[in-house]
């Protein structure tokens, strides 16, 4: 059976998750064309340091660049935007946030401590010149000032401007499904970063062989979920996204960077407090509902992989080289 997909089938399905894009694209010269960008993910509206989520991450292959994941998995707690872009820009972006996390919350790095920042990334370097950086700081500021809970752009926008999927045109890519447990219903959503795969791989195509020289790949998969979950429970949806990946055909090649990150929008830990027990609600790891969750998540992954591929435009990047709309 396969779940009920959300109202605008989006990660943003998830009440107060919210997504901006930035998109950088333009042809400098023969050579050189700017085809990259940044997504921004916030796990709600408030202060997001102030107010962390639960959380957690899976890495499924570990040739990635991403920060930020030592402390999330140490302390199970979400406290910036995730941030998406490409290998190179890693750093600029950390920055952008930096600056806008700081320029909200004074006391960071005053009266209490500093802030672990996540940020995440694929190579985008067949289509984009990558080598230029040409994401700056203020980008991932302005797409962290363009977020927002409308239904998700999808293909060849933000992060995802430069990305190849089986050696078409990738990028961003979102689902939702809805969970019944009892008397309460749950969403659970994906959004992607899809960065990966040759054409012969596809299992849900049949493709001939290209003979494009695109690298191993990578993919950035986002869940979001209302269901009230702490961070083990977390990196267990987290984990379950690999099937979903799977079914599209990636075999999670040597060069691959394949990592999730989950968290949970239910409750919130507040930075500051006087209390010295804490206590959390959580579904039962053995009610039926932590299956339908785990089926969600897999059946979500699935789909914003596919959709990743059905929205994306054909692109033209560096030297001419073109990545060519799916044929879905």
């Amino acid at each position: 059976m396969v779940l009920q997909k959300g109202k605008y089938n989006c990660i943003t399905d998830v009440g107060d998750v919210k997504v901006g894009h930035v998109t950088l694209y333009e042809k400098i010269d023969d050579h050189d064309t700017i085809c990259t960008g940044v997504t921004a993910i916030l796990p709600h509206s408030g202060n997001l340091f102030k107010k962390k989520t639960h959380a957690a991450n899976a890495v499924i292959n570990g040739f990635g660049k991403t920060t930020g994941l030592v402390q999330l998995d140490e302390l199970g707690l979400l406290e910036s935007p995730i941030m998406l872009t490409n290998t190179l820009s890693v750093g600029s972006v950390m920055q952008g946030t930096l600056q806008y996390m700081l320029e909200e919350n004074e006391d960071i790095g005053v009266s209490t401590g500093t802030i672990n920042l996540v940020v995440g990334e694929c190579n985008d370097g067949y289509l984009n010149s990558i080598r230029l950086q040409a994401v700056k700081p203020e980008h991932a500021i302005q797409a962290i000032k363009k977020a927002s809970t409308e239904p998700v752009q999808e293909g060849a926008v933000g992060a995802g401007k430069g990305m190849a999927c089986f050696e078409y045109k990738g990028g961003i890519g979102t689902a939702s499904r809805i969970i019944s447990a009892g008397k309460e219903n749950y969403t659970v959503g994906c959004l992607v970063l899809s960065n990966f795969g040759k054409r012969e791989q596809a299992l849900f195509a049949n493709w001939n062989k290209a003979s494009l020289d695109t690298p191993d790949g990578s993919i950035m998969i986002i869940i979001a979920t209302d269901a009230p979950l702490y961070d083990r429970q977390l990196k267990r949806l987290a984990s379950r996204s690999t099937v979903g990946l799977g079914r599209t055909g990636s075999t999670i090649d040597h060069g691959s960077g394949d990592i999730a990150i989950a968290f949970s929008t239910a409750a919130t830990f507040e930075h500051n407090s006087d209390h010295t027990i804490g206590s959390i609600s959580f579904i039962r790891d053995d009610h039926p509902a932590m299956g339908q969750l785990f089926q969600g998540v897999i059946e979500a992954t699935e789909e914003a992989i596919m959709n990743s591929l059905k929205h994306a435009e054909t692109t033209v990047g560096r030297r001419g080289r073109m990545l060519k709309k799916a044929p879905l």
